[in-house]
């Protein structure tokens, strides 16, 4: 599974953009992102990927969180906890 692309589908599905305008270095504010729609990406990459991502709207790392590379970066760690050891 391509971590980076499912959450580009995600990233542009929440600003109503075409997956293929974003990449991993996207800017999440000049894509026009707020706190709140990162904590909606967070809800849907739980939801798509069955993980529990560490964050919530007073988490200082959301502030952290510039780039649609950032996002795959912070699902890939979640993922890498969840694996069986």
């Amino acid at each position: 599974m391509n971590i980076l692309k499912v959450v580009q589908e995600i990233v542009a599905g929440q600003i109503s953009r075409d997956p293929a305008e974003i990449t991993e270095k996207t800017s999440l504010e000049e894509a026009g992102y707020d706190s709140l729609d990162v904590l909606e990406t967070i809800f849907a990459i739980e939801e798509r990927f069955k993980i529990r991502v560490p964050f919530d709207a007073n988490d200082p790392r959301v502030k952290e969180l510039k780039t649609v590379g950032d996002i795959a970066r912070i699902v890939e760690s979640a993922l890498g906890e969840k694996a069986p050891a």
